[in-house]
């Protein structure tokens, strides 16, 4: 049998290895239309700024090692520029013909340029590929680059900020054009990271586009100017779609090739995948485009095992992501809020404010926890936001959604405890207590904005209430309550809030014992209160240099 893949990124790369494991006699064959195969694509933005210190480094295989170790033919600079699906044939640049008796297409994506006067300006630089960072590495060097300008708050955009700002000399913009960073998160996940780049130098432009790239400056939307030596595009990348369209194959409506579970095209001997293809959404249930190397290597094995006579299905995505910023880590897992509300599902949510291990032992860090459910208790989505064992618990609750498991199962998980890696009681087990008490009327959260138009009670004590509080609070310590209860309306909407939501949660308890039943608890406490209160400081002041 002879297998023809076309593209030597993640799935077309694993499709091959996989498929050389399950049948040595076949003939497998790469065509790449770069001069770069199994490339680290999701180091580039380290190794722009030397992190990666090394080229080598940056190819996680090559053509001899295919060659050698798997027997795999790779072409590369071979453009395939047609597909013969009744005669089985491709065509490469205009001229070869190669048969086949299965195609795998994984041409992946390619950055989005968006028709920008001055757009064409040999400063502006989209990453996608290593020669594009050899490209970016040597425009830096040998130009002096002092104003770096980065288009688009994505993963890719806020990492290229990183490493520039992380490069000695540089002067680093970050613009994005909605009113928060990192779209898979909430604003109130994204404040941090905001807060996180303003520190470490980065000026942050939140809710202005490019309106035109200049000789030496940016022109946005708002008329302000910035200057730039180098500027990078990452507003986000598009499927490579245009020969499954000219060979005739389905498109889906998000877009991308549309595929059965088995990763099989209209075409049953045409598989695809990775971030061409079009896969269903784990928790909305609709087509949707997942441009992530973890489910593209994943549905490489898929193809690779049907091809095989060996059945093998793609179960959905549930788009697990994590990214470094400076020093802080934001994890994702299934659905924003943002994303519930525009497919009109119903969703409850709660914020806690966990430990990355004990608190007594040294060094013990806080992760601020966004967790999205339902009135069943089945979990929609998790975001998280701190600087130790964040991603371990996104993990876990990754492994919870795909295992159909409920917030209840959440407080019986027996996670790994020693005080320099957790709590008796993990975050994981605390996140499933405080969905419990909503579901079960125990608590009823109050989020930032039902801050508005309450009465809003500061539950610490005289000392942490004179150190710092939210406008317009007053303060009656939690042990006072049960003797000073009578003071308050009743027919009014009473939130209490202290540092993180515990305590506040144990003088809610106290009220609804006493037949108050307007009574919310701030969850996160003036802790995330704060940490928005710092963004949206910074953004008054960006609003001021807008108009200057």
């Amino acid at each position: 049998m002879k297998i023809v893949i076309i593209g030597g990124g993640a799935c077309g790369a694993s499709a091959a290895a996989r498929l050389r494991r399950l049948d040595d006699s076949a003939e497998i064959l790469i065509l790449e239309q770069t001069d770069e195969i199994s490339i680290a694509n999701c180091g580039l933005p380290y190794y722009c700024s030397n992190v990666i210190n090394s080229e080598d480094k940056m190819h996680v295989s090559s053509v001899q090692k295919f060659k050698n170790l798997l027997n795999v033919n790779v072409r590369l600079g071979a453009k395939v520029t047609n597909i013969d699906k009744l005669n089985k044939i491709v065509t490469i640049n205009n001229e070869e013909c190669i048969p086949y008796d299965k195609l795998v297409l994984a041409p992946g994506a390619m950055p989005f340029r968006p028709s920008i006067s001055g757009i064409d300006n040999p400063k502006i630089y989209t990453v996608r590929t290593l020669n594009d960072a050899n490209i970016i590495k040597a425009h830096i060097k040998m130009s002096g680059v002092k104003n770096a300008v980065v288009i688009g708050g994505g993963f890719i955009g806020v990492e290229m900020a990183e490493n520039f700002a992380e490069i000695s000399g540089i002067n680093t913009t970050l613009i994005e054009l909605a009113s928060h960073i990192l779209p898979p998160v909430d604003y109130e996940t994204a404040a941090y990271a905001h807060n996180e780049i303003r520190k470490h130098g980065v000026e942050l432009i939140l809710s202005d586009g490019v309106r035109e790239f200049g000789e030496d400056e940016i022109i946005l939307n708002s008329g302000r100017r910035i200057p730039y030596d180098i500027a990078v595009l990452a507003i986000g990348v598009k499927p490579e779609i245009e020969l499954a369209k000219l060979s005739g194959l389905e498109i889906g409506i998000s877009g991308g090739v549309k595929v059965n579970e088995y990763m099989q095209t209209s075409d049953e001997n045409i598989y695809a995948g990775g971030d061409s293809v079009e896969v269903v959404d784990f928790i909305t249930g609709l087509p949707t485009l997942i441009p992530l190397a973890g489910p593209a290597n994943r549905q490489g094995r898929i193809i690779a095992d049907n091809i095989a006579g060996i059945s093998s299905t793609y179960k959905k995505t549930l788009g697990s992501a994590v990214v470094k910023i400076f020093d802080l880590t934001i994890a994702s897992v299934g659905c924003s809020e943002e994303k519930l509300i525009k497919n009109s599902i119903p969703y409850l949510k709660t914020f806690t404010q966990g430990f990355s291990h004990a608190s007594y032992y040294p060094g013990a860090t806080r992760t601020m926890y966004k967790m999205l459910f339902n009135k069943e208790g089945y979990i929609l989505g998790l975001q998280a936001v701190g600087y130790e064992g964040v991603e371990k618990r996104v993990d876990v609750m990754a492994t919870a959604i795909r295992s159909g498991l409920k917030v209840w199962d959440l407080i019986d998980l027996e996670l790994c405890y020693a005080p320099p890696y957790s709590s008796a009681k993990d975050p994981i087990n605390i996140l499933g207590m405080h969905a419990d008490n909503i579901l079960k009327g125990f608590m009823k959260p109050a989020y930032i904005e039902d801050i508005k138009n309450s009465l809003i009670i500061d539950v610490r004590s005289k000392a942490e209430f004179d150190n710092e509080t939210i406008s317009g609070a007053i303060n009656i310590f939690t042990p006072d309550l049960r003797s000073r209860c009578n003071e308050l309306p009743r027919d009014r909407k009473i939130v209490l809030f202290c540092n993180t939501g515990f305590q506040s949660y144990v003088a809610s308890r106290i009220l609804m014992q006493r037949g108050f039943e307007n009574v919310y608890s701030l969850t996160a406490g003036i802790s995330l209160y704060n940490e928005l209160l710092k963004d949206n400081f910074c953004r008054e002041h960006e609003k001021i240099l807008s108009i200057q």
